[in-house]
């Protein structure tokens, strides 16, 4: 091999391993010191992509799961109001039976109409119930449309039961000598309904709450697989390009040395 003083190949081509060896240890600190594997958008330009609509699904899913968990919540609180309202009817029921009885005085019964016409009072304010200035039951057969899923390709209503509605065409319980056993009965029933009702729709919202979870989990594992970097392998790769990196410094630096030996021969 000539010996030159213009050209050091050795040195360049020792330089040149030595930037790439840098630049591979600067990939390993980057994503090691933020925990992804692509630390930035040439690391893997469709892994990218694909993480940022799992990344935007995710969060899509979460909030999903919260305003299905709201939902959960409006029919809980509705039940509680059907509760209250099957409690009430209860007693009505019993003022309707003990009023028939024929030893009751005219006193007897107004006592009885005292507290069933309160009742029936009762009834009508727990009709207006409401949860977040949302009602509870409707005037009408109204309905609430909830999203089960992150996309809004799939959906349920949930009723405003019609306790209102039952309330208002109740006429007869407004009063005792009007509340006879079937009417009430015929409420009682009614109201067993809606509580039928009310519980389907609570079971298949929580159903749908637990698929919205475990939809997420599986989400954020196959974002991890993308997205997140694995230690223990990068930490390898670390090592091995700080090995290189000082081994192709020390090389650059005998490279040059080298050169010099064209001195001695001008001597």
């Amino acid at each position: 091999m000539a010996v030159v003083i213009n050209t050091n190949q050795s040195a360049s081509f020792a330089a040149m391993n030595l930037s790439k060896s840098s630049d591979l240890l600067q990939k390993s600190l980057a994503r090691l010191s933020s925990g992804s594997r692509i630390a930035n958008p040439a690391d893997d330009a469709g892994g990218l992509a694909v993480s940022m609509k799992l990344t935007a699904a995710i969060k899509r899913t979460d909030d999903t799961a919260t305003n299905v968990s709201n939902s959960l919540s409006f029919l809980q609180t509705q039940a509680g109001s059907l509760k209250s309202a099957a409690a009430v009817l209860d007693r009505m029921s019993e003022l309707a039976t003990l009023a028939g009885d024929v030893t009751k005085t005219s006193n007897d019964t107004a006592n009885y109409s005292t507290e069933f016409n309160n009742l029936y009072t009762e009834l009508g304010k727990l009709s207006a119930d409401q949860f977040n200035g949302i009602a509870l039951f409707s005037a009408s057969t109204g309905t609430l449309t909830v999203y089960l899923s992150h996309d809004g390709s799939q959906s349920m209503t949930i009723d405003q039961a019609g306790l209102y509605a039952s309330v208002s065409t109740m006429s007869a319980l407004s009063s005792l000598t009007g509340g006879s056993i079937s009417t009430v009965t015929a409420a009682i029933q009614s109201l067993a309904t809606l509580m039928a009702s009310n519980g389907a729709q609570a079971s298949r919202l929580q159903f749908a709450l637990d698929s919205l979870n475990v939809n997420k989990v599986n989400l954020e594992a196959a974002n991890s697989r993308i997205y997140d970097v694995d230690v223990a392998a990068e930490t390898t790769k670390l090592a091995r390009a700080n090995i290189l990196v000082q081994s192709g410094a020390a090389m650059v630096s005998q490279a040059n040395a080298a050169s010099q030996i064209a001195l001695k021969l001008l001597q």
